[in-house]
């Protein structure tokens, strides 16, 4: 069987330059093409020099559909509306689309609900098997203990990330709603200043920092009365979520068109 031919993203940024060092270290893959920017200055250039990883003979291109006619997959950890265009590009071409962009709006994604009509998507807050296993964790913990246990969500990233709270910590959010059995978006509390009263029973918290180069760590915390319970991971290496994306991609290849997670993956979903 012939390698799976994998389209690059936002291939000049920090996590573009991280998938194509990992495609090129992962069995069974290989880079076809890396895509920018209509007005990126990294046009042209070679992606694995670019990468660090030695000369791959693909040079960096701003043609979607040239890069996608090829390709059987796309790796995306890039932004929202850019996103909603690679999804399309994805659905014209039938490739699977692998997708770590966070911060998505209610429209955007049902414009990836209708894209994964024509191609399997695998969206997911965040791609590493730590970060799954312990969304699985924090579900059970949530559906075991009662809300006399209060959930809070605390996360930091580096200065640079753009949106909060971060995908992970909603992935955790929406792990722990599920396991209570209620709507997060009406149990959520995104932000605490000045005289807020008592907490609310039921509710999940969010708290968020940022700063410095800190790539991700992420704790749920279950508070009762005199014991508190936390589940915690940190992340060290982006190649995590890197390496976890090219075996989403793997997985995906086979699958019929739909939109999936991380869970589907991994096979972490409730039977």
């Amino acid at each position: 069987m012939s390698d799976m031919r994998l389209v690059v993203v936002g291939a000049a940024g920090r996590m573009g330059r991280t998938l194509i060092r990992t495609v090129t270290e992962m069995d069974g893959v290989v880079v076809s093409a890396a895509v920018e920017r209509e007005n990126s200055e990294q046009l042209g250039k070679d992606a694995g020099e670019l990468a660090e990883c030695g000369k791959l003979g693909v040079a960096i291109t701003s043609d979607l559909d040239a890069a996608f006619e090829k390709a059987d997959g796309v790796l995306d950890f890039t932004l929202p509306e850019a996103t909603v265009a690679f999804a399309e590009a994805a659905a014209r071409h039938s490739i699977a689309h692998i997708i770590g962009t966070t911060g998505m709006t209610s429209a955007q994604l049902a414009t990836l609900a209708n894209s994964a009509t024509s191609a399997p998507i695998v969206k997911s807050g965040n791609m590493s098997l730590g970060v799954n296993l312990l969304a699985g964790l924090v579900k059970k913990a949530a559906a075991a203990l009662d809300e006399d246990f209060d959930i809070e969500v605390l996360e930091m990233h580096h200065k640079h990330k753009v949106d909060a709270p971060s995908g992970t910590a909603l992935l955790l959010g929406e792990a722990a709603a599920h396991g209570r059995e209620i709507d997060l978006e009406t149990h959520s509390v995104r932000s605490r200043d000045g005289i807020t009263g008592e907490r609310k029973r039921g509710d999940i918290g969010f708290a968020t920092l940022r700063g410095g180069s800190v790539i991700g760590e992420h704790t749920v915390m279950f508070a009762g009365e005199g014991e508190r319970i936390e589940l915690s991971h940190i992340a060290t290496d982006r190649q995590i979520f890197a390496r976890g994306a090219v075996k989403a991609a793997i997985w995906a290849h086979k699958q019929h068109p739909g939109l999936y997670s991380m869970a589907d993956v991994l096979g972490l979903n409730d039977e």
